[in-house]
């Protein structure tokens, strides 16, 4: 997957987690249980996300060096 289209999922994985936030505070104690739930689901999603576009941003070890050592040549 792309990074742009990691951002794009990103941003929407943000904007879900922030509705289920609104929802929860203003949701009747019988629906919290239910709404939570999905508040913890997509804050999971929400991570995996970051985490898959921060190592999508990261340069990778061996190129790296692999680079180095082509300039010490």
């Amino acid at each position: 997957m792309s990074i742009k289209l990691l951002a794009v999922e990103l941003y929407r994985a943000q904007t879900k987690v922030n509705q289920l936030e609104a929802q929860l505070a203003q949701a009747p104690a019988n629906q919290q249980e239910t709404i939570s739930e999905k508040l913890r689901e997509a804050k999971e999603e929400l991570r995996l996300l970051r985490n898959m576009l921060e190592g999508a941003k990261a340069p990778l070890p061996f190129r790296t060096n692999h680079n180095q050592l082509k300039r010490e040549i």
